[in-house]
């Protein structure tokens, strides 16, 4: 950063002091040549007056001569009295003046702006002929001394500065790379310190923290799948188990084909539990699909109509309620909420599918016995079971309304079990194509 730091300083005091030098230059020579026909007007002026011969005064730097028609210097300054004419070139005939550049002019050294003035004389014209250096591209040594060292200094200062500002801003990276270190050698849980300016270190460090709190949730995810794997898996195992241990012990007075049937059934058990952790596995770790537009009542429509149900399905839906997710795990959902509110109903089970406040809802009623409002969020838990479903039905796996909620929450939703006369009644509302609760 130093050097490129430098790099920029260097490359902008070159282009500054070209500009100035420029300027400069173009100012200096415009004052001289200013002082140069200043002085041929006074000379031709005087040669008007009368006869100019001899020695002739001018400013610093400017040469002046006094020819007449036989190109004979009749009066000059110091220098250029003895010599030649100094411009080899007349003003046209119709042209009191004529300006150009010689390297050099009769007489004299270097590169000199000449410039010639016609005066009309009776005895024969005159020719005041005046000359002074060109302003070189430094314009003088002094100056350009002073800009190298003003651009040496500057650059000097722009490298210190960006030194500065780069190890302070190291020192505090390398402060967050430490207790980074720190975080990940010891317990999760704890974050780096954000700096109070808001700058580009304090975003890397919410970044990091960001970066953390993800990382502690998946650990938290897994391991409450280790958890909950093997809190219920161990019972159909050590159940099929027992039953198999027994019956070899007394073989001969066994039953086969009921402790087939017996083990079979841990096994089916066994099996939905795998399933429905794999399902969760998959829905923790956020895989997603393209998303893509789905009809909610048609997704019901074709749902209901593909399974046999024990007990009466009715459903109110709503035409065009519209969201965006995946299909197939919108149909988990409803699948899942169709198999507890079946579990759990008398007679009938209605279906509502209706569009409000910018959300698709749908709404899965049963007129069972209902959910007390403390177990509400209980039923939502991982392998959570009330005694009243552990009563209907044994083999349930206490993951399906887990499963839906955790699908719901992937699609931007949210499950929950709201108020109803009779029963339980699950609402599930996706944002269509706004957030929910907003017009």
């Amino acid at each position: 950063m130093t050097a490129t730091t430098g790099t920029v300083a260097v490359v902008v005091s070159v282009i500054v002091c070209a500009l100035i030098l420029v300027g400069l230059r173009s100012h200096t020579a415009e004052a001289a040549r200013i002082q140069t026909v200043t002085a041929a007007l006074r000379v031709a002026y005087e040669t008007v007056q009368g006869p100019v011969r001899g020695r002739l005064n001018a400013p610093k730097d400017v040469a002046l001569q006094v020819v007449d028609e036989d190109q004979q210097v009749v009066a000059a300054t110091s220098g250029a009295l003895a010599g030649p004419p100094m411009a080899d070139f007349r003003p046209a005939p119709h042209n009191i003046y004529e300006a150009r550049e010689l390297c050099p002019p009769n007489g004299l050294k270097g590169c000199q702006w000449v410039i010639v003035l016609r005066v009309y004389n009776e005895g024969g014209d005159r020719f005041v002929q005046a000359a002074t250096p060109t302003v070189p591209w430094y314009v003088s040594s002094g100056h350009l001394m002073l800009l190298v060292c003003a651009s040496l200094l500057l650059t000097m200062i722009a490298c210190l500065r960006a030194w500065a500002t780069t190890d302070q801003v190291l020192t505090r990276v390398d402060a967050i790379r430490a207790e980074l270190a720190e975080i990940t050698a010891s317990k999760s849980g704890r974050r780096v310190t954000v700096p109070p300016h808001r700058d580009e270190i304090r975003w890397l460090a919410e970044a990091v923290n960001e970066t953390l709190d993800r990382l502690d949730s998946a650990l938290e995810r897994q391991r409450s799948f280790t958890s909950d794997a093997s809190h219920d898996l161990r019972s159909p195992i050590t159940g099929a188990r027992a039953q198999i241990e027994e019956a070899l012990l007394f073989p001969d007075e066994v039953d086969w084909p009921h402790t087939a049937r017996n083990v079979l059934q841990s096994l089916d058990r066994l099996q939905a539990i795998v399933t429905d952790l794999l399902q969760l596995a998959r829905l923790d770790a956020g895989a997603w699909h393209d998303p893509e537009a789905i009809d909610l009542g048609a997704v019901v429509t074709i749902e209901v109509a593909r399974a046999e149900r024990t007990k009466q399905i009715v459903s109110h839906l709503q035409e065009g309620v519209t969201v965006h997710g995946d299909r197939l795990r919108l149909v988990r959902l409803l699948t899942n909420l169709l198999d507890n509110a079946e579990r759990h109903a008398e007679r009938r089970v209605d279906i509502t599918v209706r569009a409000e406040d910018g959300c698709g809802v749908l709404e899965v009623q049963d007129d069972g016995a209902g959910i007390a409002e403390e177990d509400r969020e209980v039923v939502f838990q991982r392998f959570a079971r009330l005694e009243a479903g552990k009563a209907r039905d044994a083999a349930g796996t206490g993951l399906g309304l887990p499963i839906a909620r955790e699908i719901a929450r992937l699609h931007g939703g949210t499950l929950t079990i709201e108020d109803s006369d009779r029963g339980a009644r699950f609402v599930l509302r996706i944002p269509c194509s706004q957030p929910c609760g907003t017009e």
